[in-house]
């Protein structure tokens, strides 16, 4: 009986354990493979620049992460196969030597994703047709 008792007291005592640990906080996982983004990048401003990116070119995350080897439903944010990861780095570069050189890091007047693509994967290299006048 008094071993009954002190199984009953330890199985709660972890129960307690189990659930206080799942209340708390969860620390997101630390980027990984950051080449242009700044290594120490909150992982909330790192999202906001994310869906950023998701409006400025009208696309979902899969456009530049390659799904993951062990779970093809998840993405490996830190995998380098996709070619689209590499050519959205080019443009961050290219964007903060714009801004750098002709805005002098002024946000009000400066380029984005946005400037070129307007949602688009593909910048469009000519505006559309004008409609038809009306006859």
């Amino acid at each position: 009986m008094k071993i009954r008792k002190s199984f009953v007291v330890v199985a709660a005592l972890v129960a307690v354990g189990t659930l206080c640990s799942l209340a708390l906080p969860q620390q997101p996982e630390k980027a990984k493979n950051l080449k242009v983004l700044p290594k120490d990048i909150s992982h909330e401003e790192l999202i906001a620049t994310m869906r950023g990116f998701n409006a400025a070119l009208g696309v979902k995350c899969n456009f530049c992460h390659e799904p993951s080897k062990d779970d093809p439903k998840k993405l490996d944010f830190a995998s380098d196969a996709n070619p689209h990861k590499g050519t959205a780095r080019d443009m961050m570069k290219m964007t903060k030597r714009i801004n750098k050189k002709f805005f002098k890091g002024s946000e009000v007047m400066a380029v984005s994703c946005y400037t070129c693509h307007h949602g688009n994967e593909e910048p469009k290299t000519k505006p559309d047709a004008a409609p038809e006048a009306a006859k």
